[in-house]
């Protein structure tokens, strides 16, 4: 019997979600030993690496200048935020990370804000800043949007509606939100071929079909795109 961790990394999940999922294909229901054993080994190098990089951001962050050049700020503010969007899909407890990282990002804001000034359009950029950057960590809450946006595309293409299709509805809504009109219609319409097929094998997967219909509905209300 396989031992998979409670809280996975991203590599581990991938193999969670395929494991005896009739939405993926016969070859990859099937997870050998050795396949979790590299994908836990591969959460735990990440991990680490991580760690390592936040140490250095924080130390940087607190080496700061009063005086330091917004450019500079910015720079950091960026990396803290990128970091967060990092650490959200990584395996293990990280909540004290998440909330040290959205501490720092914090602070730096304050240093954002001051060069500000009384500048009634830069503070209102900085707002609309904040409630985006709270809108997306609401979104990184849910392990297969970080998934999602991973730079080296872990989730291939193949592997992206049958995920999709495997998930909670929050997760699958929050996900949605990241298509455009023209992304989301191609999903919605690879979904149900899929599904489709899966019922010509005598396949039931209600489940499947439910995200299917949540995902039709935030297609359709999705504004249409303009050429």
């Amino acid at each position: 019997m396989l031992s998979f961790n409670q809280k996975p990394g991203a590599h581990e999940r991938k193999l969670v979600r395929r494991m005896g999922n009739p939405l993926f294909s016969e070859e990859q229901r099937k997870v050998k030993e050795s396949e979790l054993m590299e994908a836990q080994h591969k959460d735990f190098e990440e991990v680490q690496a991580f760690l390592q990089d936040f140490k250095s951001l924080v130390e940087e962050a607190a080496g700061l200048e009063g005086n330091a050049e917004s450019e500079q700020i910015l720079g950091i503010k960026e990396r803290i935020d990128e970091a967060y969007e990092r650490c959200s899909g990584l395996g293990g407890d990280m909540e004290q990370i998440k909330l040290a990282l959205q501490r720092l990002v914090e602070v730096i804001m304050v240093s954002v804000r001051s060069a500000a000034g009384d500048d009634p359009e830069a503070l209102e950029k900085l707002e609309m800043e904040d409630e985006a950057r709270l809108m997306h960590y609401a979104l990184l809450e849910y392990p297969f949007i970080s998934d999602m946006l991973r730079p080296d595309e872990l989730l291939s293409r193949e592997e992206l509606v049958p995920s999709l299709l495997s998930e909670s509805e929050p997760a699958v809504a929050g996900a949605a939100q990241l298509f455009d009109p023209q992304h989301l219609e191609e999903i919605c319409q690879d979904a149900a071929s899929l599904l489709n097929g899966l019922s010509e094998q005598g396949l039931d997967a209600p489940d499947a079909w439910k995200r299917y219909a949540l995902l039709m509905r935030m297609r359709e209300a999705q504004p249409a795109e303009k050429h």
